[in-house]
């Protein structure tokens, strides 16, 4: 879209622009029979996209590692819309358990899902391992998202199927792809303590959240699914994703950022677009910024990475049944 446009919110090919926000973006839209998992509802853009989906009548579930926190959002909601249907239940994207249980969790409310939201993110301070022995942010920001997907996809797929209406994946990446090592991800280095660095393993685990989309687009066209996923760059906004932080530079990054942030209902907008409006019926494996689609680096646009990332993420999960 262009700094000008950034700063002017001046609307794109979609009819909406960087001032618009989630409320806007899903004005006269019935949700009504739709099923939406968002992760990272607790707060943020992903509480406002919840609350906006639930407002619209969706039935909205949302996976928290705290429930109490998930319960605290849930009343939110349901204070605000008292008709709002909300389902909590417990998940720790870092752990490839709690996955596998959410994941049980969920197909024994024996719901359709139409919608899957991989919103939740961390960026990690300084360098720590997963409960399975991966470095943090990559098991949080792509590997448990990874397993999450693949494990909801029959039921994503089913319910396409079933009610003739396209189900949609969406992916809350980051222009932090952008800065990664020189390989883009290098996969013998991801837990090298010695090179960690908290911006290029924030920036390589959103790298892979793209490449993920890319290759699941063309997969699930070879399948002939009618399953869409697309990836978008929320903008800068001030959540609670650096709040771990308490190295220099990162505090310093995030104060400069400050004039040029987003409000959190102007952050929620592209996803919204993404995972209701008319406009992105059929539209799979694209990137959007600004609620429109976006160039990004050439590593997030190499199909031999993303399959390289693809079988890397397969081989790791089996190995941690």
């Amino acid at each position: 879209m262009g700094v000008i446009s950034y700063f002017t919110g001046c609307r794109g090919a979609t009819g909406f622009g960087s001032g618009a926000t989630a409320e806007k973006v899903a004005k006269g839209i019935s949700l009504e029979s739709k099923v939406v998992i968002v992760t990272g509802a607790t707060s943020g853009i992903g509480f406002e996209t919840a609350r906006v989906l639930a407002k619209h009548g969706a039935h909205v579930v949302i996976p928290a590692r705290k429930l109490q926190n998930a319960e605290a959002a849930k009343s939110k909601i349901q204070r605000e819309f008292p008709n709002a249907r909300v389902t909590v239940l417990e998940l720790d994207l870092s752990s490839l358990k709690s996955v596998r249980k959410f994941v049980d969790d969920f197909k024994a409310l024996n719901l359709p899902l139409h919608i899957l939201i991989n919103n939740a993110g961390m960026t990690a301070n300084n360098f720590q391992l997963s409960p399975d022995g991966l470095e943090l942010d990559f098991a949080t920001n792509h590997m448990g998202p990874f397993l999450l997907t693949e494990l909801l996809l029959d039921k994503m797929i089913q319910t396409a199927s079933q009610t003739g209406v396209q189900g949609r994946i969406v992916m809350v990446a980051s222009e932090g792809h952008r800065y990664v090592p020189k390989g883009g991800i290098e996969f013998d280095k991801l837990n090298d303590k010695n090179s960690f660095q908290w911006i290029t393993s924030y920036g390589r685990s959103k790298l892979a959240n793209i490449l993920h989309t890319r290759e699941l687009a063309s997969r699930l066209k070879d399948k002939g699914a009618n399953v869409t996923v697309n990836s978008l760059h929320p903008g800068t906004i001030k959540t609670n994703l650096g709040r771990d932080f308490n190295q220099t530079s990162a505090k310093l990054l995030l104060f400069l950022a400050s004039p040029l942030c987003k409000s959190i209902p102007q952050g929620a907008a592209t996803t919204m677009l993404l995972a209701v409006h008319p406009c992105m019926e059929g539209v799979s494996g694209k990137y959007y910024l600004d609620c429109n689609e976006a160039d990004c680096t050439p590593h997030a646009k190499d199909m031999k990475l993303a399959a390289e990332l693809w079988t890397f993420s397969e081989e790791f999960i089996k190995s941690h049944p």
